[in-house]
């Protein structure tokens, strides 16, 4: 790559503390081996919907297709409020010619495919009934269909890493 081109990625996994908990969950190895080939375009969809840090954890329950988003403790719906900010910020990164995504895997809004999915009102404590995607990373995969999405877990490995490098070198 002789350009940097734009890269969404998870804001937590640069280590910008925007977890529920206040935490990051920096991946040195992925910011080694992209940071200077890219420009990240960081995104904590918890954070910017407007939660704060630290926050009541979140998650998915209900439906595979059309899971609900749900705190922990106090069991308020955030559903709506999310899908209508990703769809939101979906729109706005269309703009910025993003060459690739990557997401936070098993995040209720950024996992890509791994995000447990509870049987409603069970809590955070129950096995999953099913796995499916975060919202977020359903409204980007979506919106933005053509885009190369991979999470963290996943360019853990050589192969992988060395794919999505190809891919978002040669993406239009």
């Amino acid at each position: 790559m002789t350009a940097r081109v734009k890269i969404g990625i998870s804001a937590c996994l640069l280590g910008e503390k925007v977890r529920y908990d206040g935490d990051d969950r920096r991946d040195p190895a992925l910011i080694d081996a992209l940071g200077e080939l890219v420009e990240w375009v960081p995104v904590c969809p918890e954070v910017e919907m407007g939660l704060g840090v630290p926050r009541e954890p979140l998650h998915l329950e209900g439906d595979a297709e059309n899971p609900r988003l749900v705190t922990n403790d106090t069991r308020i719906d955030l559903t709506a409020a999310m899908n209508e900010w990703a769809a939101r910020r979906t729109a706005d990164l269309r703009e910025e010619d993003l060459r690739g995504f990557i997401l936070k895997n098993r995040s209720p809004s950024c996992g890509r495919h791994d995000v447990a999915i509870l049987m409603p009102a069970a809590g955070p404590d129950m096995e999953p009934v099913s796995v499916g995607a975060g919202l977020f990373a359903k409204a980007l995969m979506e919106n933005l269909p053509a885009l190369m999405i991979e999470d963290e877990e996943h360019l853990d490995d050589p192969p992988a890493m060395a794919a999505f490098s190809r891919a978002i070198e040669t993406a239009p």
